[in-house]
């Protein structure tokens, strides 16, 4: 019997890679920091400060004397809530359409305050 592997899609995220954000459960919850890296195929991201990894590392050229290298781990992408620029508190995504000279492009913007996001 042949097993088959399903090719995953990449899923659609509402936080992108530089926004900052709050985390809304687990240990670290209350903290913001800045999304560092994004995995939309596991629905995953990593922040800046937060859900910390201890490693146990051999000596290597990287780390000469090895010991316990600290470095953040992946987090569920719906534990955190994007920061609003223009009021700092968490709020929703949305998407608007902008037209500029003819063409029609799709901007993120903030549920609260209507401020459009970067990105």
């Amino acid at each position: 019997m042949i097993k088959r592997i399903k090719k995953i899609k990449g899923n659609h995220l509402f936080v992108r890679k530089g926004d900052m954000v709050l985390v809304l459960s687990g240990n670290d919850r209350g903290k913001r920091g800045k999304v560092l890296k994004v995995f939309p195929e596991r629905n995953r991201i990593v922040v800046e400060g937060i859900a910390f990894l201890k490693r146990h590392t051999k000596p290597n050229q990287r780390a000469p004397q090895g010991g316990i290298i600290e470095r953040e781990r992946a987090i569920h992408a719906s534990n955190v809530m994007v920061i609003d620029p223009k009021t700092s508190q968490p709020t929703r995504i949305g998407y608007r359409e902008i037209t500029v000279e003819g063409k029609t492009t799709r901007v993120r913007m903030s549920k609260k305050s209507g401020e459009t996001l970067a990105g």
